[in-house]
């Protein structure tokens, strides 16, 4: 007779007998546990270390961009250490010659940035006064006391809006002169070094690999990597050229000041999805706001610039990508968001061809799968 204990290799006490599907859930739970830390860990390296990691990861972003230039000089018996100099030579070359030219309208206007802020601060109190009479009426009728009055009762006025620390705004979002020309000479090191030893560092990895397979699956990977951040890059620079021009014409057609400042600024900042396009509405619409008129003169830069990026947004892009870039554009402006939190501007830069080197590991790697499955259009 069987007193619910165990009394023989065929028998189990039913009250101790376990289910797989309940034996697999602690081994899931510290999974997932182990899965949650490691991203955490990852994030918290990134945020802390972020001051080694932009100017590699900008190396490795120039370097694949300019890479195959220093492989087609190569063709022409150009050894790649001086290939990789005579075209970052040409490189800084064009990028010194453009900063001279816009040199004069950038500190023009960053001189006047002050005047142009106070400026449009008194003109949008002149707008905002119909608002603030409809406002205060709508507070007398409901039965509560207006701004003005509450302030006259306490024995205290209106808080007086204060301008706006001009350094300490640049300081944030592009950080002081030393660390920004540091950062400048790092990547340029980094970016001839790499591109120096051509292909050295994919040639280590297949050596390190142990199966075929996997030797011949890291090299599609990386070469299709290369080509799709490269493909972006260029394409992105050339719709920036095209929209930079038009815009800067267009002002100056529209007689708004600094045309070509306006142009080269959508030129940078289209580079970084959503939040640069964000941040010339604003600027155009300051500067608007700062040259007086009406609401149709304040409007018409933003205007302008809204009407050209739509355009190209939605007829030039789609033909000018293809489709060897689909990416789901709110997994993109997360990025962008989640990058320019973790590495400031520099990060919001990186962005897409951070997640457009995830989609493709997530398309050739099983594991990660679900994540190129999530990016995707």
């Amino acid at each position: 007779m069987s007193d619910g204990r165990y009394s023989g290799p065929g028998q189990v006490n039913a009250s101790t007998r376990m289910t797989p599907a309940h034996s697999a859930h602690p081994t899931e739970g510290r999974s997932a546990a182990i899965t949650v830390l490691a991203v955490l860990a990852v994030v918290a390296a990134l945020y802390f270390g972020r001051e080694l990691l932009v100017p590699i990861a900008l190396a490795i972003l120039f370097t694949g961009l300019l890479r195959p230039v220093v492989r087609r000089l190569e063709r022409w018996r150009v050894p790649p250490p001086v290939g990789a100099t005579l075209l970052l030579v040409a490189v800084l070359g064009l990028g010194a010659g453009a900063a001279l030219t816009l040199a004069h309208p950038v500190r023009q206007w960053v001189s006047q940035a002050p005047q142009t802020l106070a400026a449009a601060r008194h003109r949008l109190q002149d707008l905002r006064r119909p608002f603030d009479r409809l406002s205060a009426a709508a507070r007398q009728v409901a039965g509560a006391p207006s701004d003005s009055a509450s302030n006259r009762a306490a024995g205290t006025s209106a808080p007086e809006s204060k301008s706006p620390n001009m350094s300490a705004v640049a300081v944030r979002a592009f950080g002081t002169t030393t660390g920004l020309i540091s950062m400048v000479v790092e990547v340029v090191l980094l970016t001839l070094l790499l591109l120096a030893s051509g292909d050295t560092f994919l040639t280590k990895l297949v050596k390190v690999l142990p199966l075929r397979q996997e030797k011949i699956e890291a090299v599609r990977v990386a070469h299709e990597a290369e080509g799709v951040v490269s493909h972006y890059m260029l394409v992105t620079a050339l719709i920036n050229v095209g929209q930079g021009l038009l815009v800067g014409l267009a002002l100056w057609i529209a007689h708004f000041p600094n045309p070509a400042l306006w142009g080269t600024l959508t030129f940078v900042l289209e580079f970084v999805p959503y939040l640069g396009g964000a941040l010339m509405l604003i600027l155009l619409t300051l500067a608007g706001l700062a040259g007086g008129g009406g609401v149709g003169r304040v409007l018409l830069a933003p205007g302008i610039y809204l009407t050209i990026t739509t355009l190209q947004n939605n007829l030039v892009s789609p033909v000018a990508y293809g489709r060897r870039l689909r990416l789901n554009p709110v997994a993109v402006l997360v990025g962008v968001l989640f990058w320019w939190y973790l590495w400031g501007v520099p990060g919001a830069f990186l962005a897409v061809p951070i997640i457009a080197t995830l989609k493709i590991l997530g398309d050739h790697v099983p594991r990660l799968a679900p994540v190129g499955e999530f990016l995707g259009e």
